[in-house]
């Protein structure tokens, strides 16, 4: 497994990740008419080449094979974090954090936060990210609960 960089060629394969993780993962968590919501059936609901290029997107390359990505804004802000359906549970996730926040220190930066879903949060206590608080967001006529989460670093 290596950690790497976002390369524009990923688009494709990280849109698919996305839809299939929060389709077959977060739907433990949330109801369907969420996960419809979150992960439209329009994969190209999001410009995924510009918005992972605009910011230090890492990707974890199993010899072609996206296992998961994770993606830091220069305020260290991390916003979609997300491993391959078939990669749970098995360090992929870690090692993409390691490198985010290996970023955030080269930075300068004092903290990371994110919103974190339900079925993330207890990965992001695991890295020493501590909740601030739960809220509700609204995406697509959907309201979702997740949770607003901070590492000082």
């Amino acid at each position: 497994m290596k950690i790497r960089l976002f390369e524009k060629k990923d688009a494709e394969k990280i849109a698919q990740l996305f839809y299939e993780t929060v389709r077959e993962i977060n739907i433990h968590d949330y109801s369907k008419a969420q996960v419809q919501a979150w992960a439209p059936d329009n994969i190209h609901f999001r410009d995924w080449e510009n918005r992972c290029s605009d910011r230090f997107t890492y990707v974890a390359d199993d010899k072609g094979v996206i296992a998961g990505f994770g993606e830091l804004e220069p305020n260290g802000h991390i916003d979609c974090f997300y491993c391959h359906k078939n990669y749970q549970r098995c360090g992929v996730g870690s090692q993409i954090y390691q490198a985010i926040e290996a970023k955030a220190l080269e930075l300068g930066l004092k903290h990371l936060r994110t919103e974190a879903s339900i079925t993330a949060k207890a990965f992001f206590q695991r890295m020493g990210f501590s909740v601030v608080k739960e809220q509700e967001v609204s995406c697509r006529g959907e309201v979702f609960i997740n949770y607003l989460m901070q590492k000082t670093l």
